[in-house]
């Protein structure tokens, strides 16, 4: 059984960083594509970031381009989301994902809350 267990979000102020690091038991999480969503009250789950299983493709939701860094270690099975010059906004609860490119079940974790105050 696969879990992915969320750290790092917090209450910030708005321009603050935090990173957020998501850490995967078994061995699955080399050959698995890793994402960040998040989900504020009231409106539906988004992808926020994604990486492909090398690392060496990426891509954001165009609001967070240029402030969030999504980024992976398979030595470590984590993936990590950096989030720099953070914007009230961005306040949601942040989950963390695991799909497999060639289809299967999707893993989540259980989501970590980061709060930007202005």
């Amino acid at each position: 059984q696969v879990q992915l267990v969320e750290s790092g979000g917090g209450s910030v102020q708005a321009g603050e960083s935090l990173k957020l690091s998501c850490a995967a038991s078994g061995s699955i999480f080399p050959s698995h594509a890793a994402g960040w969503y998040r989900q504020a009250p009231g409106k539906q789950r988004e992808l926020v970031a994604a990486i492909t299983t090398s690392g060496a493709e990426s891509k954001y939701l165009d609001s967070v381009k240029g402030r969030f860094t999504i980024s992976r270690d398979n030595a470590k099975n984590t993936v990590y989301l950096q989030m720099n010059s953070l914007k009230p906004e961005d306040t949601a609860v942040y989950y963390c994902n695991l799909e497999n490119p060639r289809g299967g079940v999707a893993y989540w974790g259980q989501g970590t809350q980061v709060t930007v105050s202005s």
